[in-house]
């Protein structure tokens, strides 16, 4: 199976569409630019939904749904935001088809043309506003902390699955706030609970902090960002957290009775993740045999195969080690497919990423052992059946630390200082990663580095330090040092 699989040093990109497939997580759709998720894809995104939403739900949000379909005036009330999604829109324009009258098929009725067109919700900042103000009209009103968990239309042209799909799910936070300082500790809170879950869930290291003003989320006033770096040196933006100021609340007219009995615009963040964290699991960690899982998201952490094939024996002791492992909340699944091969198996279930592969065959169970192969080092072992349980329990948390420490050097490895314009030039092309220089401010610096370079302004790091230099492209004074990277 891995002799299917395009090395990462051959083709990176191939390499990473062969594992998408071939694991069984998500193809092309009939639907150009958009992507079916197959079972086990959708079972790892369900784990990774569950745990966002209980992190969610800790920090006080509820779940609630908006409308798919949004009316095209609400995006012509905040000026910025429709100019940045403007080009990605959807548009919906009649509801109804009738029979073709010149021939078979089906045609658009011309006569049940929309009075107003409505858009396929890009993101949906306009229609939850237009609502939070039949919501909202006192302080004791607020904060209002909503997620809501659903699809997106950007028409994208240029698609690769999960990382940039012209439909996507995601959860998108919409909170209403009575100060200025509610609604930033808002917007930097969220920031943290997405890079918790993509360090301790996901075991992908990351880079919090601000983008610059033209990298922000459009009609936002600051943009917080989660940045991650993929193992060919190209960063990934896994999450994003937006203070509004009260662009949104002064376009729809959402006002609150203050405590001073008089009216107040509201104060407003906006957050979200998506599938393109699927993409980053899988350019993170995995390798030319196909997946690389942490234990944490694996839907199957555990997989028992009989060598060479069921017996009542081996059956009486998998049955038992299951029981065992499940009363310990590990998922395990005991293959008895008797149409498959041990090796098959072991390929299978290997390119699926699944932490930890037991192995049960008479030798091993004359010797009272089991045979114990991790997924993330392959590293093989047998182990006395006596505590297993507890052994492969240790196990698994080992292999999500090892998973996240590997990755955890590669980044820092790739986290570059330079001073010059030839520096920056020769680590983007010969090393990769994060390039962090002086950068003068100016977004036509920053449009000029992207041209000649391909590398974009990633984040200003929340813990980078003032340090007064000079600007690697223009020579003129610079605050302080930004990362920048080619990205997906």
């Amino acid at each position: 199976m891995a002799k299917e699989i395009t090395s990462r040093s051959e083709d990176y990109s191939k390499w990473y569409i062969d594992i998408v497939k071939k694991a069984g997580l998500a193809d092309n759709s009939a639907v150009r630019g958009c992507m079916v998720i197959k079972p086990y894809g959708f079972a790892i995104w369900e784990k990774m939904q569950a745990q966002l939403d209980k992190m969610f739900k800790e920090t006080g949000h509820q779940n609630a749904y908006f409308p798919l379909f949004i009316p095209k005036s609400f995006l012509s009330k905040e000026a910025e935001h429709v100019e940045g999604f403007a080009k990605e829109c959807a548009v919906v324009t009649h509801h109804r088809l009738m029979n073709d009258p010149n021939g078979t098929g089906v045609v658009v009725d011309p006569s049940a043309k929309l009075e107003e067109e409505l858009i396929i919700r890009p993101t949906s900042e306009t229609i939850i506003w237009n609502t939070y103000r039949e919501w909202i009209s006192s302080y004791r009103d607020l904060p209002l902390l909503i997620n809501q968990w659903a699809n997106v239309v950007r028409w994208e042209m240029r698609t690769r699955l999960f990382l940039r799909t012209a439909e996507f799910l995601w959860q998108e936070g919409h909170t209403a706030h009575a100060t200025k300082e509610e609604a930033i500790a808002e917007s930097e809170q969220m920031l943290h609970v997405y890079a918790d879950f993509v360090e301790n869930f996901m075991a992908v290291p990351v880079v919090k902090g601000r983008k610059t003003a033209s990298e922000r989320f459009a009609g936002a006033l600051d943009t917080y960002t989660i940045e991650a770096l993929m193992q060919d040196g190209k960063a990934l933006q896994s999450g994003t957290s937006h203070f509004l100021g009260q662009n949104f609340a002064k376009a729809f007219d959402v006002t609150f009775l203050g405590k001073d009995n008089k009216q107040h615009l509201v104060w407003a963040t906006s957050w979200g993740v998506s599938t393109r964290l699927m993409g980053a699991l899988v350019m993170a960690h995995s390798d030319d045999e196909g997946l690389v899982l942490p234990p944490k998201l694996a839907p199957i952490q555990v997989v028992i195969v009989p060598i060479p094939k069921p017996n009542e024996e081996i059956d009486k002791v998998a049955n038992a080690i299951v029981e065992q492992l499940k009363a310990k909340g590990i998922s395990v699944k005991y293959d008895q497919d008797t149409t498959k091969r041990p090796g098959f198996k072991f390929a299978e279930w290997e390119l699926k990423g699944v932490p930890v592969r037991l192995g049960i065959g008479k030798r091993d169970l004359a010797k009272g052992v089991v045979e114990v192969a991790r997924r993330d080092t392959k590293e093989k072992s047998s182990q006395p059946l006596d505590g297993i349980a507890d052994y492969v329990e240790n196990l698994l948390n080992d292999i999500q630390e090892n998973i996240y420490s590997k990755a955890l050097t590669y980044r820092d490895e790739h986290i570059t200082p330079v001073d010059t314009w030839e520096e920056f030039k020769e680590v983007l092309d010969t090393k990769g990663g994060f390039v962090s220089a002086h950068w003068d401010g100016t977004e036509e610096t920053e449009k000029k580095i992207k041209e000649e370079t391909k590398a974009t302004s990633r984040c200003i790091p929340l813990d980078g330090k003032e340090e007064a230099g000079t600007c690697v492209y223009s020579g003129k004074p610079s605050k302080g040092r930004i990362l920048f990277a080619r990205a997906y």
